[in-house]
């Protein structure tokens, strides 16, 4: 199992990336908010998430571990296959699923190509209690003082509370030790 790959762009477009290192080139399946991430890149680092079948060995590759993360949760459902949370992943951001699976947002998993009511019930009722946990470990972890003021810093510049909050999330598990200048300047970039 990979943990992650490293190395030159060597092709990339909204679905794949293909990454060189020491003369091998690696075809990694990539989501859009990824690409979003690596689009202007010339050199990345993608977290892998490595699929073996009989007849294919595929990787799936995400610039954060919380997107990752999500996407490993989400295969775990029944009747979730892996290009199926690939487009999950491009449709909404990970913050987004993460919010829809822990608020019960059927509607929100429906607008998702591919998935319909009983797919987002199911997807609910399996994750549900998952990503609760999962949000509150992230907010265990990192520290709620920065965050908070961030937030409220984001808020006072007209921000929504619950986009900018979502952000936050975001680049709080993606990177450790942030001053709270340096957490509003990359959520004003997301914005």
């Amino acid at each position: 199992m990979y943990e992650y790959i490293e190395g030159e762009i060597v092709e990339k477009n909204p679905a794949f990336a293909a990454i060189l290192i020491s003369g091998i080139c690696y075809y990694i399946n990539i989501s859009l908010t990824t690409y979003g991430q690596i689009q202007n890149a010339d050199k990345c680092r993608l977290y892998i998430h490595q699929i073996i079948r009989e007849d294919a060995h595929t990787l799936y590759g995400f610039y954060s571990k919380h997107e990752r993360d999500i996407f490993r949760m989400l295969i775990s459902v029944s009747g979730i296959g892996a290009n199926t949370a690939r487009v999950m992943l491009s449709s909404l951001s990970p913050a987004e699923v993460e919010g829809a699976i822990a608020g019960g947002k059927v509607d929100v998993l429906k607008s998702v190509k591919g998935i319909g009511a009983k797919s987002a019930q199911r997807i609910i009722v399996d994750l549900g209690d998952k990503m609760g946990k999962a949000e509150a470990e992230i907010f265990e972890i990192k520290d709620n003082t920065i965050r908070e003021e961030a937030l409220s810093a984001l808020v006072v510049l007209g921000f929504n509370k619950n986009a900018v909050d979502k952000v936050l999330i975001n680049i709080l598990s993606e990177e450790d030790n942030l001053e709270v200048e340096d957490l509003i300047k990359k959520a004003l970039k997301r914005l």
